[in-house]
């Protein structure tokens, strides 16, 4: 418990934090240990919150990684800061934000999680064993969600005129209700066929539905949560582990093995809606990792305790 003048700015901040923006005990009780962190490091400067420079605060946020934080837990100490010092701003209490010139700790991009090629044929083989109008939904899923690397909200929200045609394209309405064409590979449009006789099976009764996989709860079409779940299982019966699928797996699956076939950058951000070609970038290190593990478990002169045995 802090005392004096950065007892008296912490609990005023705190206060603000509750009544203004109705912030969650579990929020409150976080800041409070950040800033009391911080309260004890400026005490060794002969400094107290309320008097913190911009100096002082670098200082800080260096000491964090000195000390083995994760630029992640630095970047949420940061904006603790930040909103602390405003405050102390708009109150008049300083006449300065010390934060306004401090920058984000570099925090790295993790790698989008991929599954091989073998592994997208074993969902699609273990998808096209499964039976019945489930089965058949199943096949179009799965092949959709590879075919055209859409999110699982645009897959979920697709209208069955989308596909009335057996369009060779589709037209996909993404981010910011941006339109994009999307090509159909002949695979996804056998199985958008197949499913299209079953479709009936799933609509609510007595109702039509606008929706290419209409279903009987509240939203009127599967949810994410539900496509997310199917997907789950059909790792099951593949022989994969469950944690390592996900709709969004599959998207990375599409537009990294799209890269690794030769497809220009550029008409891969088009197809996955990407704002920016930065984002699309993010693919191409995970070609070059997967390039990097290959030679290392299979070149000759790779190390042995890492090559792979051959058969």
């Amino acid at each position: 418990m802090l005392r004096g003048n950065d007892g008296r700015s912490l609990d005023a901040f705190l206060d603000m934090l509750t009544a203004e923006r109705g912030a969650a005990r579990n929020t409150i009780d976080a800041y409070r240990r950040d800033l009391e962190h911080l309260s004890a490091f400026l005490a060794g400067r002969g400094q107290e919150l309320a008097t913190a420079t911009q100096e002082d605060l670098k200082a800080y946020l260096a000491s964090l990684t000195q000390q083995g934080f994760t630029p992640r837990t630095a970047a949420r100490r940061l904006s603790c800061l930040r909103q602390f010092y405003r405050h102390l701003f708009a109150e008049g209490r300083r006449a300065d934000d010390p934060t306004s010139r401090l920058t984000s700790p570099r925090q790295g991009r993790p790698l989008p999680k991929v599954l091989s090629e073998d592994e997208v044929k074993a969902l699609i083989a273990a998808a096209g064993r499964a039976r019945g109008p489930k089965g058949l939904r199943l096949q179009a899923l799965i092949e959709l969600l590879y075919a055209t690397g859409l999110r699982v909200s645009e897959l979920v929200a697709l209208p069955e005129a989308a596909v009335a045609r057996d369009p060779a394209v589709l037209v996909v309405q993404g981010k910011g209700d941006k339109e994009r064409l999307v090509p159909l590979s002949e695979p996804a449009r056998r199985a958008i066929a197949a499913y299209r006789e079953a479709r009936p099976t799933f609509l609510p009764r007595g109702r039509e539905s606008r929706w290419l996989f209409p279903s009987r709860g509240a939203a009127g079409h599967l949810t994410r949560q539900q496509v997310g779940l199917l997907l789950k299982e059909l790792a099951l019966a593949a022989g994969l582990d469950p944690k390592r699928l996900s709709p969004h797996v599959l998207r990375h699956a599409f537009a990294s093995h799209l890269l690794e076939g030769g497809a220009d950058l550029r008409v891969v951000q088009t197809m996955l809606g990407h704002a920016d070609i930065s984002t699309t970038q993010i693919y191409t290190h995970v070609a070059k990792q997967r390039l990097k593990t290959l030679v290392q478990t299979h070149h000759p002169l790779a190390d042995p305790s890492r090559r792979r045995k051959q058969a």
